[in-house]
């Protein structure tokens, strides 16, 4: 795993029933850390009425047991000032409050104006009474007489948070290179084509079913209905297709598709059994519907669902680009049906309802979907489920009937790709599937695209599960790679120490594995500024590299370019010259133009002419490093803040001191955003954007 040159040269089924006086010591803020991390809703539940104070009473049992069969947690209040409280301090869901009669008045105006508050439903006994608060309150959906008639409005809700539901890939907005490149999908592309892989490709075992159902039953233990429902899953799972399983009235069909819009690493692992029994019945059902030999089968189809405003101005922009959906999506040949979902969303005043329109051409693409009437659980309904990451060219959008809130967007089903990122897509997984094995490879995978919260989840969970030598010494190596991500040095050493401690009882003092152990050291004591212990860490592991490695393995271009690094850092500048070019020269003859590893070495170079004063040759290359990662890598990434760090660094040098201050504030947002608050980075790159200023 090459490191990246940052541094700059410049300096469960629980009811919560909250009363006036809490029964015990939880907080608020922690109540809202447990339901934050609820996978099974869109949204978190609040129900706010003074005859539930008693949850012992026939009104609370009857109607919390019928809310149960929609959502797995209530949050249940009687006291208004708790359940206020309580929905302020949420930041990251969405809420669906039921207020009954005693609070109407009081409480309506308050909750309206509360951010996180998605939609509100009134419960009084008098309807009629209450009829024109739908028209007085944008956010209230409607008024009921009673909670069943709440629950089966929410059993099949018309709108969810999109934020997380649809990514779109970004072109140039100039008009010849957006012709050139309407079919260019960004980093993220890159990103879930991989996982795809990684999910669809991988050995599951019995293990993970029983873990799986291990796991349901924990968290609906409190809840009847869905118990059920997990007992006739772990009994009946094999007499049904998965298709059936995935339209059946369910936690299901919620639990997957939030779990891979969120990346819940633990559900993934123990459901990903199921996610990738579905998409191979799809593309089952596919192949013997569509042919690759019969004619062109065209056909049209329809969804439809509520976005945010700032979602739908992105969109707007964003004709002619392509659009990439990571869930498998329900769509239906009844425009009317979609165009229902659409207009219903309106009841929200900050949601813009979208009816997708989206032509499938067979005969061209080879994304899997499937006429799923046949085997879907509602055997009346006609319905194309497409499975994850499919991706559609947006051709056009206008307004439905002059409305500006209803909008109909006009999609293509493609499979067009860019040919560099496709390149780079089998270089990765050949990298990927070459040093790792099972869940192994998801961690590699976070760890490559930056995302270390992701890979901590993944290596916790293989910790425990580890049961011999080699596997405990490999599952250290990779927490020793996190930590020193992370700026987590002291720990980042002791996993590597664990781990070459194994590793040296168990393997040839020539495997692959200890010099990449080395190697990792050396990066650890770099990144403490122990350049000595450094450079000695990873010449041993360049020896080894070099007794047992052909002249041109990738291996070695990362060891060339770490010793490098290291003796730019002692100011032999002769030396690292010598091996960045070793190491570029490798890379540019075996990679894709556009590999990460390529950025590093013009990082790296860069990073030279920087130190030696030569900054019209230091920007070209951090300008080529920067090029590259802005393809390839997430916003987010922290070396595309290396990047715009360096360049910011070296225009301030070269007198251009407003793009310079621009691009060190890039550079420190990103960091701030993506890494540990006590990263030691952070400081540094705060220092240089201070630099930057002062000589402006």
């Amino acid at each position: 795993m090459d490191t990246e040159h940052v541094l700059m040269t410049t300096t469960t089924t629980t009811v919560t029933v909250a009363k006036t006086t809490p029964s015990d010591d939880t907080s608020i803020k922690q109540q809202q850390q447990l339901l934050s991390t609820d996978t099974l809703q869109n949204f978190l539940v609040v129900w706010l009425d003074a005859k539930i104070e008693d949850k012992d009473n026939d009104y609370y049992i009857y109607s919390i047991n019928k809310l149960k069969e929609v959502f797995n947690k209530i949050n249940a209040f009687s006291d208004v000032n708790e359940c206020i409280d309580f929905m302020t301090n949420i930041q990251d869901e969405k809420i669906i409050i039921i207020i009954g009669d005693f609070f109407v008045q009081t409480v309506v105006p308050i909750v309206q104006d509360i951010s996180s508050i998605d939609t509100i439903y009134i419960l009084v006994e008098n309807q009629i009474q209450h009829e024109d608060l739908t028209k007085q309150w944008s956010k209230i959906n409607c008024v009921f007489k009673d909670i069943a008639s709440i629950c089966d409005t929410l059993h099949q809700p018309t709108v969810v948070d999109d934020r997380e539901l649809v990514n779109i890939s970004s072109v140039s907005t100039n008009h010849e290179s957006h012709r050139k490149n309407q079919d260019q999908l960004d980093s993220s592309l890159l990103y879930r084509q991989v996982l795809k892989e990684i999910l669809f490709t991988m050995y599951f075992e019995k293990k993970r079913f029983n873990q799986f159902i291990s796991y349901c039953r924990e968290t609906f233990k409190d809840n009847n209905s869905q118990m059920a429902i997990v007992n006739k899953f772990e009994h009946e799972y094999h007499q049904h297709d998965p298709i059936w399983w995935y339209t059946f009235n369910s936690f299901l069909y919620s639990m997957m598709n939030r779990s891979l819009r969120m990346m819940e690493v633990n559900l993934i692992i123990n459901m990903g059994f199921f996610i990738q029994d579905l998409h191979n019945s799809i593309s089952k059902l596919h192949a013997q519907q569509f042919p690759k030999t019969s004619s062109s089968n065209s056909l049209t189809v329809y969804y439809g669902q509520g976005v945010p405003q700032t979602y739908f101005d992105q969109l707007l922009k964003k004709q002619g680009s392509l659009l990439s959906i990571n869930y498998f999506l329900s769509t239906t040949p009844n425009r009317e049906v979609a165009l229902a979902f659409a207009e219903a969303s309106q009841i929200q005043s900050d949601l813009i309802g979208i009816l997708f329109e989206i032509v499938i051409n067979s005969s061209v693409s080879s994304i899997p979907f499937a006429k799923i009437s046949n085997i879907n659980h509602f055997s009346d309904e006609k319905e194309i489920l497409f499975s994850i990451y499919s991706r559609f060219h947006i051709e056009s959008m206008k307004q439905i009937n002059g409305n500006s809130r209803l909008w109909q967007v006009n999609l293509i089903l493609t499979d067009a790709n860019d040919p560099e990122i496709h390149t780079l897509t089998e270089c990765m997984r050949e990298e990927i599937y070459s040093e790792a094995k099972g869940w192994d490879r998801l961690g590699v995978f976070f760890i490559k695209f930056g995302n270390f919260d992701k890979a901590q989840e993944v290596y916790d969970i293989l910790l425990g599960e580890t049961t011999t030598d080699e596997e405990k010494a490999l599952m250290h190596h990779r927490l020793g790679i996190l930590k020193n991500s992370q700026g987590r040095y002291t720990e980042a050493m002791n996993y590597f120490e664990q781990s070459i401690e194994i590793r040296k009882k168990v393997l040839s003092s020539t495997d692959r594995d200890l010099a990449s152990s080395y190697d990792n050291i050396g990066l650890v004591y770099k990144n403490t500024g122990d350049y000595s212990n450094a450079l000695s860490f990873h010449q041993n592991a360049l020896e080894i590299r070099q007794k047992t490695l052909p002249p041109n393995h990738r291996d070695l271009a990362t060891s060339y370019n770490n010793i490098a690094l290291v003796y730019s850092h002692m100011n032999d500048y002769s030396n690292a010259m010598s091996f960045h070019q070793k190491a570029a020269e490798i890379r540019m003859n075996i990679l894709p133009s556009y590999h990460p590893d390529m950025a590093s070495s013009y990082n790296s170079i860069g990073s030279f002419f920087e130190n030696t004063g030569d900054y019209s040759n230091a920007l070209l290359f951090h300008q080529k490093a920067l090029e590259i990662r802005e393809k390839i890598l997430p916003s987010n990434h922290s070396s595309l803040a290396a990047s715009y760090g360096h360049i910011g660094i070296v225009l301030s040098e070269l007198g251009e001191h407003e793009k310079a201050v621009l691009h060190c504030e890039q550079a420190l947002n990103i960091v701030e955003n993506s890494l540990p608050a006590n990263h030691p980075h952070i400081q540094v790159y705060r220092d240089n954007l201070e630099y930057v200023k002062s000589k402006s």
